[in-house]
């Protein structure tokens, strides 16, 4: 080859060089920045699009929300929960580090409810989950499809029923709206897979007995399950705080499973809950192979499971700690018994004197006053099976927020003719 080839490729290289150059230089300072730009004009389309929806949407942070048994989260759990966005427990081996987390959080509710050392918990999303799994196990470990609970069980029952093709036997309540006992010794067969007693219920944070519930049980063999959704965290505080509440624990030798909420007063985000066995062994029964991912058997309803709600509420078990949660409750009881007292004051009869922080107001018309409330932004629930509404006092509800409620409370129910 001459010279010339040579001195010619190498004129075409140091072309192509600076056309490379000037071609960087302008995807830099002018194709870039249009877009970065139209990358930016699209996600505030999209983000103004979604902010139209949430802006009907009902807030827990107003403080107008007070039908519900779920809560703003505390403040550090919004910010673990983006940490560990990502994260995958379904599939523990990718993340754990998670994991250890979820494990250290099944201990400290472990702790709560007193659970020994036989015990195991299993990660759930919330109450219905956790009951779901609670009487798969019961129907695993007897064979049988029969479930005795009060009229008060919450509807996740009914779903039970349905999807494990279990019937359901309502025991009557008493004037105390608990279940009746002498109604449920009638009912017990020996078709009878399980036993389900509530430890704060859906309607007015009642407590059923436990107790006697948990000795018959021993006696008779039957799988006993507490559903504590809401009671778990606010129960064993108020023993502390001197209140007259029964136990519901794993105290009590008949006690098989407990499901716990941690989105509700646990003041967790959503959606996190906790099912906790007397027996470990017992997962066994609801295991299954998994061999596509790292771990040989995986127990429980769902596959993928993100670990952002665990590590969320495990923060915030540390963050309040015993005490913080102690106070908590005690604080909430406190605007409940102002709430009672105000309501009172507005000639509004209670369906009872609350065990909990939860309040059920009588009314004729309990339909027509939750509508009105809700079009001038409030939100309570009703409850037409006991003709009230329910009001339930999270932590985010102060004496003040009250004070703004009582006043729309006591006109609408002039307008619907309540007062």
């Amino acid at each position: 080859m001459s010279i010339s080839f040579f001195l010619d490729l190498g004129k075409n290289i140091f072309f192509l060089v600076i056309f490379l150059i000037i071609v960087s230089f302008f995807n830099c300072y002018f194709l870039s920045p249009v877009m970065v730009s139209l990358d930016s004009k699209k996600r505030q389309k999209i983000f103004a699009e979604l902010k139209q929806f949430q802006q009907h949407d009902f807030s827990f942070s107003s403080g107008h929300i007070l039908g519900s048994m779920c809560t703003v989260p505390q403040p550090i759990a919004r910010e673990v929960y983006m940490q560990f966005l990502e994260t995958n427990l379904g599939d523990p081996e990718l993340c754990p580090g998670t994991k250890e987390i979820e494990s250290r959080y099944i201990t400290f509710i472990s702790q709560l409810l007193h659970a020994p050392k036989t015990s195991a918990g299993q990660i759930v999303s919330g109450g219905t989950e956790g009951n779901i799994t609670a009487m798969w196990i019961a129907k695993q470990l007897s064979g049988k499809k029969e479930i005795l609970l009060p009229t008060s069980a919450h509807f996740s029952f009914q779903k039970i029923a349905s999807l494990m093709g279990m019937k359901l036997i309502e025991i009557p309540v008493t004037k105390e709206y608990v279940m009746d006992v002498a109604e449920l010794k009638k009912k017990i067969h020996t078709t009878t897979a399980a036993v389900v007693g509530l430890a704060g219920s859906t309607e007015l944070g009642t407590i059923d007995p436990i107790p006697e519930l948990s000795e018959i049980c021993t006696d008779e063999h039957i799988f006993f399950h507490v559903d504590a959704a809401f009671g778990g965290f606010v129960i064993p505080f108020l023993k502390e705080l001197q209140y007259k509440v029964t136990d519901f624990d794993f105290q009590l030798k008949g006690v098989s499973t407990i499901s716990i909420d941690s989105h509700k007063m646990g003041y967790a985000a959503i959606p996190l809950g906790t099912l906790v066995v007397r027996k470990k062994q017992w997962l066994e029964t609801i295991s299954v192979d998994s061999p596509y991912i790292s771990s040989e058997k995986q127990a429980g309803i769902l596959g993928t499971r993100s670990g952002a709600p665990v590590a969320a509420a495990y923060a915030v078990a540390r963050f309040l700690g015993h005490e913080g949660y102690k106070q908590m409750v005690q604080s909430c009881m406190e605007v409940t018994q102002y709430t009672e007292r105000r309501i009172r004051e507005l000639g509004l009869p209670l369906v009872m004197k609350p065990t909990m922080n939860v309040i059920g107001v009588k009314l004729k018309k309990p339909g027509h006053v939750v509508d009105r409330l809700s079009k001038k932004g409030w939100r309570v629930n009703k409850v037409e099976r006991l003709s009230c509404i329910r009001l339930v006092l999270m932590p985010q509800i102060t004496k003040q927020i009250i004070d703004e409620f009582i006043p729309v409370l006591k006109k609408t129910c002039e307008e619907v003719g309540e007062l």
